[in-house]
């Protein structure tokens, strides 16, 4: 049963003669998934784009374009809202299927870092899907707009079609743009509505660092509105949700080796290879041991270091030469298709307002945070505060994927301090179910819930098990979710 999405998708591909998409959302620096450039470098660099007047403070607006949500009565808005002269970051906006005006609003952020969100976008819960021939879309009827307001934004500054000075290199800095996107975005006459309406952060992989820091700073910033220390617009934070996310490196690189070896599919490499990684984890000096100098000392040079030495050496090895993303397929996966060559239509980016040529990772944004250090820091306890404070929380992975597998997740989740530790550790995985078929493995306390989904790859609502339609799992997944409820079965 587990291999039934590797035969509907071998099958697939087959029949198509599909030029083989390279590039992913983790960048490969000199031969090494999420490797280091040999020598650290910070650009400050402005990205080349179309002469455009920015408003600093306000947002600039195509409404309607008519592309990828053609749903009739269903309103949809593109465009960038401009940090500042020089830092524009893009966004789209696709209003709920159903009762807009009061149904929740999700933001949704792809990671990296330096990826854009419209690969979630159009490879995995948009309103529509690409085609498998990268130069059209299809109307989905599985997006997570049927009942949530959906805004997918490229951020930091410079990745997909955001434009600008490239300075962001952390998390938290991450998390400072977004919050200030979001104050002009509900400041608009057009948004306003929304911002009494329940809130939500969606985002994935790099989304693990960004999804909790930038929650929590949200909470930190609504406490200091309350108090009068800031001003500006309380974001009514009700869910946040990591898919397939690095949050706690040091709980989750041995994931790895284990996933290497042991899968619900088959093993990746070579005992001996595995056997190497072992060693390059648990020797003094190693992997474990630079994390946690990253940990205690939060040196740049020593985290940077510790991302170059433990992907080098344990990430990159042990994928040997299945896809990262998805291991039932070999290296690399044409699925879910490349999206570059219908993005990067003159005709579409002028109907939908994009300013600058798209790309899905912006390697200068990558190079900065790889500089920092920032892929190895913690940000479990901003994870942590977030579930404290009553925020309900889902982390979700899928378990094809390796890239961020879930033997790490898990451990991941186990380490988690919060009032819910006890019960959530105390809980045994159940069953998941949806519409009658197996779709994986749940467990829920208080408002967390965690859940592995059968035959997903790193994007997990791109995938298909047994009679479930694409996306389907995901969605029953989002809506429960979304509607305030812990994960049941259907």
């Amino acid at each position: 049963m587990l291999s039934s999405t590797f035969s509907k998708i071998s099958a697939f591909w087959a029949l198509l003669a599909i030029p083989v998409a390279t590039a992913r959302q983790v960048p490969v620096v000199d031969g090494i998934i999420g490797g280091v450039p040999t020598t650290p470098r910070f650009h400050e660099a402005d990205a080349t784009v179309v002469p455009a007047a920015t408003t600093p403070g306000k947002l600039r607006v195509v409404e309607n374009s008519g592309v990828c949500e053609t749903t009739p009565g269903v309103y949809q808005a593109s465009g960038y809202g401009d940090l500042t002269s020089s830092e524009s970051l893009w966004f789209w906006f696709f209003a709920a299927r159903k009762n807009s005006d009061t149904a929740p609003l999700a933001i949704w952020l792809n990671g990296g870092p330096g990826s854009s969100s419209m690969i979630g976008l159009f490879q995995e819960n948009g309103p529509c899907r690409i085609t498998n021939d990268s130069l059209s879309v299809t109307l989905n009827p599985e997006s997570w707009n049927n009942e949530v307001n959906m805004l997918y934004i490229d951020q930091p500054v410079g990745v997909g079609f955001s434009h600008g000075t490239t300075t962001v290199g952390t998390s938290q800095e991450a998390a400072q743009d977004v919050w200030k996107f979001l104050q002009i975005f509900f400041s608009d006459s057009r948004f306003s509505k929304y911002q009494k309406n329940d809130f939500a952060i969606w985002t994935e992989s790099y989304g693990g660092h960004y999804g909790p820091t930038i929650a929590d700073y949200i909470l930190t910033q609504n406490a200091a509105i309350a108090a009068g220390t800031v001003s500006g617009t309380t974001i009514n934070l009700k869910v946040l949700g990591v898919g397939d996310g690095l949050t706690d490196p040091l709980s989750q690189y041995p994931g790895y080796i284990s996933y290497a070896a042991s899968n619900p599919y088959h093993s990746l490499v070579s005992s001996s290879t595995i056997n190497s990684a072992n060693s390059s984890f648990t020797r003094s000096g190693g992997c474990r041991d630079q994390i946690q100098s990253c940990y205690t000392t939060g040196s740049t040079s020593t985290c940077s270091r510790a991302q170059s030495f433990c992907n080098n050496n344990i990430l990159s090895p042990l994928a040997g030469n299945y896809d990262v993303y998805f291991i039932l397929a070999k290296n690399p996966d044409p699925y879910p298709a490349d999206l570059s060559t219908y993005l990067g239509s003159s005709s579409l980016m002028s109907t939908i307002g994009a300013e600058s040529d798209w790309q899905e990772t912006n390697n200068e944004v990558y190079d900065n945070f790889a500089s920092t250090g920032d892929w190895m820091t913690n940000s479990r306890p901003h994870l942590e505060n977030v579930i404290a404070s009553g925020v309900r929380t889902i982390i979700y992975v899928g378990d094809a994927d390796y890239i961020l597998n879930f033997n790490g997740i898990e451990a991941m989740i186990s380490n988690i301090q919060t009032p819910v530790t006890s019960s959530l550790n105390a809980t045994p995985l159940s069953n998941w179910t949806v519409a009658g078929q197996a779709a994986g493995l749940f467990k829920n306390a208080g408002t967390f819930s965690f859940v592995r989904i059968y035959g997903a790859g790193h994007e997990v609502p791109a995938y298909t098990h047994g009679k479930l339609a694409y996306g389907q799992a995901a969605l029953e997944m989002f809506n429960q979710i979304m509607s305030g409820n812990p994960l049941s079965s259907t």
